[in-house]
């Protein structure tokens, strides 16, 4: 059986899904049981092609800008098809970071189900069941029906909402169960962790002090005044209008753990100076990223958990 794992991204967060894929090949020791590949939405032309054209996102008509901070997120769905639908896949994006062995995941028993992931926070867990498609265990098999250009296109025409779609709500759910909260810890870090998602994109670590490049949802089930809010914000100042800048990561081991990574990349030549340069110059990683990486401690060797030895903070 073929094993892979696949790192969507785009050019803006390039970056972080190269880091992302060190992480994975560093505390793994089965590395030469699977690949790893970053899918990029700049190389699949569809994507451009539907540049400022309105679809549906929640009930809602929003304009498709491929600028956007997640413009790659349909490309979750794409291993199955880049795996000719055998095999086995792990899907991330690329604000995802391993610190204990992917194979372990990759290799589980999935009890007959196609997919795997865990249950979204907030509203869309609770109240729409949605799932968190930010990481997914795929039997490619058993999704011969995901054709992304497909179901991408659809979104235009009004037959396909790109929220149940990225939630699976589309999906039947028998085919769907659960896997650990700690394979995709939404911004929390502990030794249990072994994937940690920074998902709060405001907070990032490699953005900070950069303007706001996403956009923020439009549907507030809870408290619909929010909703029309941020509809009037978008359509008098823009859709980045009054979004502020990033802001500085409220936990610093989440911060060290992630520069750690980055300063081993530029160690082994996965990242240069010269790239991250261009990088701070597009305003895709923050322009202090050299000094961070200048200070920030060195992490435990692997395979220990990064927090194995203690608080990273304090070592800072």
């Amino acid at each position: 059986m073929k094993h892979a794992v696949f790192i969507q991204t785009n050019h803006k967060q390039i970056v972080g899904a190269i880091v992302a894929e060190h992480a994975l090949r560093r505390y793994s020791t089965n590395n030469d049981k699977f690949e790893v590949h970053i899918v990029n939405s700049r190389d699949y032309p569809f994507f451009l092609a539907r540049e400022g054209q309105e679809y549906m996102r929640d009930g809602v008509k929003r304009v498709w800008l491929n600028e956007d901070l997640q413009s790659f997120t349909p490309t979750r769905f794409m291993p199955p098809e880049l795996m000719g639908y055998e095999g086995r896949a792990v899907v991330i994006d690329p604000d995802v970071f391993a610190c204990a062995d992917i194979w372990e995941l990759l290799n589980r028993d999935m009890k007959g189900k196609a997919v795997m992931a865990r249950m979204r926070s907030g509203t869309k867990g609770l109240i729409d069941k949605a799932y968190a498609s930010s990481v997914m265990l795929l039997d490619c098999a058993k999704l011969k029906h995901w054709k992304v250009e497909e179901q991408f296109n659809a979104m235009f025409d009004g037959d396909h909402d790109y929220s149940r779609w990225i939630g699976l709500r589309n999906e039947d759910p028998t085919t769907l169960e659960f896997i650990e909260n700690e394979w995709n810890d939404f911004d929390k870090f502990t030794t249990d962790t072994k994937m940690l998602h920074t998902t709060r994109r405001k907070t990032q670590p490699w953005k900070t002090g950069l303007p706001v490049d996403w956009r923020p949802a439009e549907r507030f089930r809870l408290f619909p005044p929010a909703a029309w809010v941020l509809r009037l914000r978008r359509k008098i100042f823009g859709e980045y209008g009054l979004m502020g800048n990033y802001k500085e990561h409220p936990d610093k081991n989440q911060e060290n753990f992630f520069w750690g990574l980055v300063k081993e990349c530029v160690e082994q030549g996965k990242l240069t100076e010269e790239f991250l340069r261009q990088e701070m110059k597009d305003n895709h990683v923050r322009h202090d990223a050299l000094d961070v990486i200048a200070r920030v401690p060195s992490l435990p060797p692997a395979p220990a958990h990064p927090l194995s030895t203690g608080n990273l903070a304090k070592a800072a």
